[in-house]
């Protein structure tokens, strides 16, 4: 009788305690041997075809304990019951992949300048955020950029993308910007004197956003002309006009977007 080792049984065990996952259109798997990470579409001809969060569609076959489902091994298999193949889509325009569990935190991060900034960011990119397992917080202004870098410590797998505001030529956030020379540190931003502005007028009900006179706070400035009351009831009339990403200026969504790219993608470079 041929005797087993107690190796075997546990190497047997674990098998057959992966778990089978329907694959049901929205669920968000990886692929371990290539890391592409996506909603599921449909399954066809023994393939589960999964689309990542920019559009990009890729056929995997449903081999035994093929996938990665919150960073364990699933074996994907065809929905019992028909669906409907047509994704929902979040805030931002990713695909929305339903209550999943956020994925555990990794050691990169977004700053934003400010909590404004950061309630924004997470009021359209929120759920992207989530299933990759960005943080994101605030900075509380930029002067000390470099010090706070410094202190963060990045490296390989600890990147850092920064969110500016006012970012542009000859002004002192830009000198600040380009005293910076570390590669895993990407610095975007937007023209706005504050993230208000990349807000469009239109979605907070309004023709433009106020001009403000040199030396009065921009926010005070914005609320005393609208008649908005104090700053803190003003950016919560603006927030809640914010549904999605098409209530944001352009550059503030490409802005963001080349952040998140860069810090959940090792091979993105700073183009």
């Amino acid at each position: 009788m041929r005797s087993h080792s107690y190796g075997d049984v546990l190497s047997r065990k674990r098998k057959r305690t992966v778990p089978e996952v329907e694959a049901e259109p929205g669920l968000v798997v990886e692929d371990p041997g290539s890391g592409f990470c996506g909603a599921v579409i449909r399954t066809e001809h023994g393939n589960v075809i999964l689309e990542d969060r920019h559009g990009a569609e890729r056929a995997f076959p449903r081999h035994p304990a093929g996938f990665l489902l919150e960073g364990k091994p699933v074996t994907l298999i065809p929905p019992t019951h028909r669906t409907d193949t047509t994704p929902a889509r979040s805030a931002s325009g990713s695909v929305h992949v339903g209550p999943v569990r956020a994925r555990t935190a990794r050691d990169s991060r977004i700053w934003v300048e400010g909590t404004h900034d950061a309630e924004l960011v997470e009021r359209v990119w929120g759920h992207d955020l989530r299933v990759e397992g960005v943080v994101v917080e605030p900075l509380h202004g930029v002067d000390d950029l470099a010090a706070a870098i410094a202190e963060f410590g990045t490296g390989p797998g600890r990147r850092l993308g920064v969110l500016v505001d006012h970012l542009v030529d000859g002004s002192k956030e830009s000198r600040i910007v380009d005293a910076i020379a570390d590669e895993n540190v990407l610095v975007t931003g937007h023209p706005y004197v504050d993230i208000w502005q990349a807000v469009k007028p239109a979605a907070v009900g309004i023709p433009a956003w106020p001009e403000v006179p040199r030396g009065v706070p921009w926010k005070d400035g914005v609320c005393e002309k609208l008649g908005w009351g104090d700053p803190a009831a003003g950016w919560r009339r603006v927030l809640a006009s914010v549904s999605s990403f098409r209530d944001l200026e352009t550059p503030l969504l490409g802005s963001v977007e080349r952040l998140i790219d860069f810090v959940t993608n090792p091979e993105q470079d700073h183009a």
